[in-house]
């Protein structure tokens, strides 16, 4: 059985007064507004419309938190670095992403979506800077893979790569594509062992790698 696949919908929220207490470990999805993050997700969970694919980037506002079939939770955060968002929402979405990313204690790692056509933009790097400190792993999807060329995809990987060196094992890289559905198993692997705990850990147990 797939790891994503069966995720269910739980809750919304606009505000970090307003997140559900801790229950599982959670697996945090942040990417560029027009990197390709729902369609990455969909794609995972193999579910057409689990999270909105907005026709106009920058307009999912909220955390949104999918609860998988193994207790743990997929939450979505809202899309950055979108220039015609106003600058107020944008400050908003801002505070709301690092209150997550730096206070949550029950999340166990951050999946970062990136287009393999414009990796590593300032804001990816923020987020980076963000989650880094608390030691726990980063995994980043090239999304798009499939509009580069073999050896343009071989040569993006081998960059991204090299500049997140200096992270160690606490970075990993992989291409990925939602159209042409690549990527999948490698995501879920790598996702899959941030979950692995003993069989008699309870959700309050979970600790970060």
């Amino acid at each position: 059985m797939s790891l994503f696949r069966n995720a269910q919908f739980e809750i919304s929220v606009a505000k970090p007064n307003g997140l559900p207490p801790p229950g599982g470990p959670e697996v945090a999805f942040a990417g560029r507004s027009n990197a390709g993050k729902s369609s990455a997700i969909n794609t995972l969970c193999d579910h057409v419309r689990l999270a909105f694919v907005s026709k106009t980037p920058g307009r999912t506002q909220l955390i949104n938190f999918f609860r998988l079939r193994n207790g743990a939770v997929l939450v979505d955060l809202p899309g950055y670095g979108y220039a015609e968002v106003p600058e107020a929402i944008r400050l908003q979405w801002q505070r709301l992403l690092e209150d997550y990313l730096t206070r949550r204690p029950n999340l166990v790692g951050l999946v970062l979506i990136m287009d393999s056509r414009h990796p590593l933009k300032d804001r990816d790097r923020v987020m980076i800077g963000w989650f880094a400190p608390s030691g726990r792993p980063i995994h980043v999807l090239l999304t798009k893979s499939d509009k580069l060329t073999r050896s343009e995809q071989s040569a993006t990987l081998a960059a991204v790569r090299k500049e997140l060196a200096p992270l160690g094992k606490q970075v990993t890289v992989q291409l990925f594509s939602s159209l042409k559905k690549t990527g999948i198993e490698e995501a879920e692997r790598i996702v899959g062992s941030w979950l692995s705990v003993p069989d008699d850990a309870g959700p309050g147990d979970t600790a970060a790698p």
